[in-house]
């Protein structure tokens, strides 16, 4: 499967790469800094799974939580478990002696795992991105994709991934996206189910904005017992009733 993808796919992906590294080169790495950026914002769907679990934490945005955590492990084990594996594709600069590698070297020679078939980081972001157009206003969450876009051309632009990687790794993110929405949809009917269970029940009732409204609520003073003031006079009275 490796072996077909270089084959059949060389001329696409190499005219591909080709023009982001003379983009970079008539930039002179410019956007070196800020494509490393958006690559580091998908590493190990670290930033990605924090946003999950912010979202989770409040009722409001509970839904939209759930789904990209589960998001995410779908389009991990669809991913990392299965096709990287299976393809078991070579990164492009796995070939000293290619165009690819002195690209990758110019660029600064940023560290990739081995496999590179589809793209990690893309799947992530793609599921991530996913599962908030399926679970809020699709009147605005459309734009959520160019963030998974822009992850996909992060990794091209550091020469870790063909363009094909990319292609890839948003097909698996959305399959992921896709999984871990239905999979949400049918859990949460079952939560809803069974709201006297202790589990179901932290489910549907943590809310952290509940709980930080508590840490910093101030109650007005209903009475003071050291001063208060006379309902005749309206002068204030301490504890002894002398005004």
């Amino acid at each position: 499967m490796a072996h077909w993808l270089d084959t059949v796919c060389y001329s696409f992906d190499h005219a591909i790469l080709q023009a982001i590294h003379n983009f970079t080169v008539a930039t002179n790495g410019f956007f070196n800094g800020p494509m490393r950026l958006v690559s580091l914002l998908g590493e190990e769907g670290i930033f990605l799974i924090l946003l999950g679990l912010l979202l989770f934490c409040f009722k409001k945005t509970r839904r939209q939580g759930f789904c990209i955590l589960a998001a995410i492990a779908c389009g991990a084990v669809i991913t990392n478990v299965l096709i990287k594996n299976i393809v078991a594709r070579p990164r492009p600069f796995a070939d000293a002696a290619g165009a690819f590698y002195d690209w990758w070297q110019y660029i600064g020679a940023p560290h990739a795992s081995r496999n590179s078939f589809p793209s990690g980081h893309t799947t992530s972001a793609m599921a991530a991105m996913t599962a908030i157009f399926l679970t809020t206003d699709k009147k605005y969450s459309w734009t959520a994709f160019l963030f998974a876009l822009l992850m996909g051309v992060s990794r091209m632009y550091l020469m870790v991934h063909y363009p094909t990687d990319v292609l890839g790794g948003l097909i698996a993110g959305a399959l992921g996206a896709a999984g871990g929405y239905f999979l949400v949809r049918f859990l949460t009917s079952r939560i809803e189910g069974h709201p006297d269970a202790p589990l179901c029940r932290w489910y549907l009732t943590l809310d952290l904005a509940a709980v930080i409204g508590r840490i910093f609520h101030r109650t007005p003073a209903t009475a003071n017992s050291k001063n208060t003031e006379s309902p005749e006079t309206g002068c204030e009275n301490n504890e002894d009733g002398q005004e």
